[in-house]
């Protein structure tokens, strides 16, 4: 079932790469948290994402956007992720559970390559406001056609400064 904008998302507490904890319910951003689902280290598209949005980590800072980037991975597959593809600024929590994933309504692939996971979750892209309710979301059912975060980022300018209220409520 697909999250509706305007109404509470999931609670999400996880294990970040840096051996502390992300919890959804304290991040207190001046506009949005950005959470950016990501299918794994297996995922050659999901790198150059990650990489784009590592990039603009400050950019988003700067508008008040905390952004955090999750996996279904393990720990140990999360790790080389953030090291071998040069994430250092960008926060990477793991192992979310699929039931937890399917609570966000991403879509969940089953592994059919030896490298991939038994099953992951497709991408997805969630803005959530301080008050933990959801602003606007991009899920996918493919790595491709995810949204870009130069767009992303100048959406959120637009609707911070015209203070412009989450959309697909109905």
């Amino acid at each position: 079932m697909a999250l509706k904008p305007q109404q509470p998302v999931p609670a999400l507490d996880l294990p970040l790469v840096i051996d502390t904890r992300f919890d959804l319910a304290e991040q207190r951003p001046k506009a949005f948290t950005m959470l950016v689902f990501y299918r794994g280290l297996h995922c050659p598209v999901c790198k150059g994402y990650l990489q784009e949005l590592n990039e603009k980590i400050n950019q988003f800072r700067d508008l008040g956007v905390t952004a955090v980037a999750v996996s279904t991975d393990t720990e140990d597959n999360a790790k080389t992720a953030w090291k071998d593809w040069n994430l250092g600024d960008l926060p990477i929590a793991y192992g979310l559970p699929i039931a937890q994933a399917r609570d966000w309504g991403l879509y969940i692939s089953k592994g059919i390559k030896a490298d991939e996971p038994k099953e992951f979750s497709e991408p997805g892209l969630f803005l959530v406001k301080p008050d933990g309710t959801l602003y606007a979301t991009s899920v996918n059912s493919m790595p491709f056609s995810r949204p870009h975060f130069d767009d992303v980022a100048k959406a959120i300018g637009f609707v911070t400064d015209k203070d412009y209220p989450a959309r697909g409520e109905a």
